[in-house]
């Protein structure tokens, strides 16, 4: 796996230990209502995990894109169907996706070129 993942990944889990920590009743709720969503249902996870990556590019939020994506490749979304999510991403968030449009390929490409992959 290569550096920008190693390190999200790790962060993210680092952190989402120590908000468990502490968490009240409320958070505990949200991050499970986050991870139920997500499940298979009327739709499947790969249909979500694509959703959830254009909601979070258009609102530009850098950690869910690359979230998403790991999720995304986890769920065997492959390169075509992820230039279409960046196609659909850009038409309705516009230009201003533009710069995270650019980290995301970045992610994409090193999860895509992982020896696991």
């Amino acid at each position: 796996m290569g550096k920008l993942v190693e390190e999200f990944n790790g962060y993210r889990e680092k952190m989402n230990d120590r908000i468990m920590e502490t968490a009240n009743t409320n958070i505990k709720r949200f991050f499970a209502l986050d991870t139920t969503s997500y499940a298979d249902g009327a739709l499947d996870v790969k249909t979500k995990e694509m959703l959830g990556l254009v909601a979070s590019m258009v609102l530009r939020c850098d950690d869910c894109i690359k979230y998403h994506l790991g999720k995304c490749f986890d769920a065997g979304v492959n390169s075509d169907e992820m230039n279409e999510i960046f196609m659909i991403a850009n038409l309705v968030g516009g230009s201003i996706v533009i710069p995270h449009y650019r980290r995301a390929v970045e992610y994409w490409d090193e999860l895509s070129s992982s020896p696991e992959s």
